[in-house]
């Protein structure tokens, strides 16, 4: 009996029941694009996206060197919230999480948002007066957030316990019309829109150089040949910085682990996404049942997609404290993707020194809930040349000292 990989019965599925076929049969480049992508990821394929369908560009390549959606966008635990500190960050997050309520009719694709809920626990008193900030800050900014009791919390999510060995849960930030997406469906579904625009998704196709001329991007050398473009986009999340490298600069950031895993399914049990900084970690229940799980990012440099035993202690030893009936449960699965860290935990959407060379990187432990964001604004950038999401993000930031620190909103992965 013939037996099939998972990738094999999904790309089989997608062409019978879509119609979609001619992105994963990774037509041959042609010789010449107005811009290329580097990177069918959620935020690579986004960006192609939206500049299509806002700016009419169209003679569009999206090069991966594996498949499409088989880095970090299906690696991820699909959290959507907007409930940063500062103002551009919230800007850029509410933009996605605004898209997101309504990418399944954009797209004509299910991406299965379920807007049920982000509830991020405040466990010390520190902890406590950062989300009352937070929540003021949201306040101003537009962004429905409100900080509430734990008799709320408990109300919630009646799994929780309030009174934890170690920490007790004194409240929670809790932003209602956040909440989760199915992940392989944002990437299937902005690339199917992608295909139909007469776009080109081009799989197996790994970047082995750059090159310029007078000082301007002119194409990419890959394991299929040499592709022209006039304008050249880098979205490769981990591995932007070998990709910069290459285009002849450096990036300020660095490339970890990230680490998460899922439990045998269950009858439903939370509906909502709980995270819990001060123990380090946070989980949400799937719609098979399963609690999908996670903590921190290693603490050493790597390139590794593998998971480890220490984190499964360390995140579930923290987790049983505030959930007990997460002790009962048997282990189904692990994974590991490799995250862009900058120094102050926030994006870098920007020019670079190369001409018509653009940089999309640094989402670090929250690119999922970016990705319409950063794709509407990316591609305003790279159309035109600015864009106001973007305005703040620029690689110029780190020399002049205007640093977005969102190292609380990121203090753990999600």
């Amino acid at each position: 009996m013939r037996r099939y990989s998972a990738f094999a019965i999904a790309r089989e599925a997608l062409r019978h029941h879509t119609g979609w076929g001619r992105a994963w049969r990774s037509p041959e480049p042609k010789k010449n694009y107005d811009v290329v992508i580097v990177g069918a990821g959620g935020h690579g394929l986004a960006t192609a996206y939206y500049l299509g369908k806002n700016h009419g560009i169209t003679n569009v390549a999206i090069i991966e060197k594996g498949w499409l959606g088989g880095g970090n966008t299906g690696r991820n635990t699909t959290i959507i919230r907007s409930n940063y500190l500062q103002d551009a960050s919230a800007a850029i997050y509410e933009k996605a999480r605004g898209l997101y309520e309504t990418m399944s009719q954009d797209l004509n694709y299910n991406v299965m948002f379920s807007p049920r809920g982000v509830m991020m626990l405040a466990q010390t008193e520190h902890e406590k007066r950062g989300y009352l900030r937070t929540a003021h800050a949201n306040a101003l900014q537009g962004v429905a957030t409100e900080f509430i009791s734990p008799a709320r919390v408990k109300q919630i999510a009646p799994i929780i316990n309030l009174d934890g060995p170690r920490y007790p849960v004194l409240g929670a930030l809790w932003q209602p019309r956040g909440g989760t997406a199915r992940h392989d469906a944002v990437a299937w579904g902005y690339a199917r829109a992608c295909s139909d625009m007469g776009m080109d998704i081009i799989q197996t196709c790994e970047v082995t150089g750059v090159r310029a001329e007078g000082g301007n991007v002119t194409g990419v050398d890959t394991t299929r040949g040499h592709i022209g473009c006039k304008k050249l986009g880098i979205v490769v999340a981990g591995h932007s910085g070998q990709l910069a490298e290459m285009a002849g600069f450096r990036l300020p950031i660095e490339a970890v682990a990230l680490q998460a895993y899922v439990s045998e399914p269950i009858k439903p049990a939370l509906d909502c996404v709980i995270m819990a900084n001060t123990v380090h970690g946070y989980l949400s229940q799937s719609d098979k049942g399963e609690m999908v799980i996670g903590g921190g990012a290693d603490n050493h440099n790597n390139f590794t997609q593998r998971g480890s035993f220490s984190h499964i202690e360390e995140t579930t030893r923290a987790l049983i404290e505030t959930f007990p009936m997460l002790s009962r449960l048997k282990m189904l699965r692990q994974w590991g993707g490799i995250v862009d860290m900058t120094g102050d935990r926030s994006p870098i959407l920007s020019k670079t020194p190369l001409g018509g060379c653009f940089i999309n990187c640094g989402w670090g432990t929250g690119g999922f809930k970016a990705i319409p964001g950063s794709g509407w604004g990316f591609a305003e950038l790279m159309a035109k040349g600015h864009a106001p999401l973007t305005a703040e993000f620029g690689l110029e930031r780190f020399r002049e000292g205007r640093f977005i620190d969102e190292s609380v909103a990121a203090g753990v992965a999600h």
